[in-house]
């Protein structure tokens, strides 16, 4: 693996996260050559087209891997001088994003890629622009240059090709607008973990990828770029794990090209935008993560041998898996879950809560639209647009009777009318119809406080 991939995101923070952005393959508009199998999206076009999910700190990435460049070059017949350009522009924007600290805001997804978009094509004209999306789209469906984490094609277009899907065999799955990692074991959902996700322009990947190995005490050596000397360390130096300014925790598990899994992060940074294109976990979870990924795949790692190698903190310890586990990297912002209705935040504004995708997710379960109430429908429509990246102003609507009481309207306006509270990250609506159905809700939720999860109120 290039170790320079692996670096360039750290850029924004001293607790940076070693961690690359890919395209998308789950409610997205990139054109990928992996399967595009969840929910439609019906975002409209723009003008110039916009190259979806790419941004600049992502391709900077992928300018730094040399058998990415031979591929533009020998496909694209792309010249030096724009393939300089193209670093230029992305290492531009790196040190603006470092200078402006933008780890401390949420940043705007749309305007990352918008950015992107405008820079490439100035380089490149419209359709060379668009051929060189689709080429760093079929560079991450083969997994890079098919090393460490590579599904393949084959594998890619295994992805589940209905919304909400359950795994059936060992398998992680992470919903980005979730903020939720489930760690299933032949079928049956062991744990899930409360995640953080990659800030707004270093979005963390979609699409399926693998685990192969749990690396403890992984080591960090900074990369030759300029933001390094901010950090008061110098290129190429070796940081040990452990250290303060090692960004990955004592503990990562790489998912395909430079995407992991690590600890390191506060639980503060939990449900929220915490990472350069990685899942984020405390030191507490990945702990106890790599202790049930190694017991679902029949890999030996006892709590005795992980404290020992932990311990010894000079000594990098990779313990192969004995069975390489899928992870898919779902968006899925609209979710049926034992048998309620849940509307997450568009984080990375992928025009994902449309009344399109909301149709096809209940079709899916055996609901129609057409059949839900007048509050119903109200209310998932309002929701919906207060979920979206930038909500349209709407009044709020009006509910004469739970969502759970299917009585005829004559029945309902007799009830007390009250206002739908304005949900602020996420919207959960119960459905009589859609009792027993749907994706299993949360196991032994590890919210990295220490503490056991809060129940989820009806709507927030």
């Amino acid at each position: 693996m290039n170790l320079r991939i692996v670096l360039l995101f750290l850029i924004l923070t001293i607790s940076f996260a070693a961690c690359t952005t890919v395209p998308s393959n789950s409610n997205a508009n990139l054109p990928n050559t992996a399967n595009t199998n969840a929910s439609p999206s019906s975002s409209p076009s723009t003008s110039p087209p916009q190259i979806s999910q790419l941004t600049l700190p992502w391709v900077d990435a992928l300018l730094a891997n040399e058998s990415f460049i031979r591929d533009v070059k020998s496909q694209l017949q792309l010249t030096d001088d724009q393939i300089n350009s193209l670093k230029k522009a992305a290492s531009t924007e790196v040190s603006r994003l470092r200078e402006a600290n933008a780890e401390d805001t949420t940043g705007d997804a749309a305007d990352s890629r918008e950015r992107a978009t405008r820079e490439i094509t100035s380089v490149l004209g419209e359709e060379k622009a668009r051929q060189f999306t689709a080429l760093a789209a079929d560079f991450w469906a083969r997994g890079g240059e098919g090393g460490e984490g590579s599904v393949g094609r084959e594998a890619a277009d295994k992805m589940p090709s209905q919304p909400n899907s359950v795994p059936t065999d060992t398998r992680i799955v992470v919903n980005i607008p979730a903020f939720r990692m489930d760690l299933f074991e032949n079928g049956n959902l062991v744990k899930s973990y409360r995640i953080g996700i990659g800030y707004p322009e270093f979005p963390l990947a979609q699409g399926l990828r693998k685990a192969q190995q749990i690396i403890i005490n992984p080591t960090w050596t900074p990369p030759d770029e300029p933001w390094v000397a901010k950090m008061g360390r110098t290129p190429g130096e070796h940081i040990e794990a452990g250290s303060p300014d090692n960004p990955l925790g004592p503990i990562k598990i790489p998912i395909g090209m430079a995407a992991l899994i690590h600890g390191g992060k506060s639980p503060a940074k939990l449900g929220t935008f915490a990472s350069h294109g990685c899942v984020g976990l405390t030191t507490a979870q990945v702990k106890d993560f790599s202790k049930l990924l190694a017991k679902a795949t029949g890999t030996e790692l006892s709590d005795v041998t992980l404290e020992r190698y932990l311990k010894d903190r000079t000594a990098t310890k990779s313990v192969k898996l004995k069975q390489t586990v899928p992870v898919e990297l779902r968006y899925e912002t609209i979710v049926v879950e034992d048998g309620k209705l849940h509307i997450y935040k568009d984080v990375y504004a992928e025009n994902a809560n449309t009344e399109e995708n909301l149709r096809a997710v209940l079709q899916t379960q055996g609901v129609r639209f057409e059949d839900l109430s007048a509050d119903q429908k109200d209310q998932m429509l309002y929701a919906l647009n207060a979920m979206s990246a930038k909500p349209k102003p709407m009044p709020s609507p009006s509910t004469t009777a739970n969502a759970n009481d299917n009585s005829n309207a004559n029945k309902t306006a007799s009830k007390k009318t009250k206002k739908v509270e304005k949900p602020k990250k996420e919207f959960v609506m119960e459905l009589a119809q859609l009792s027993g159905r749907g994706y299993p809700a949360p196991v032994n939720l590890d919210t990295g406080s220490g503490k056991s999860a809060p129940t989820v109120a009806a709507a927030r």
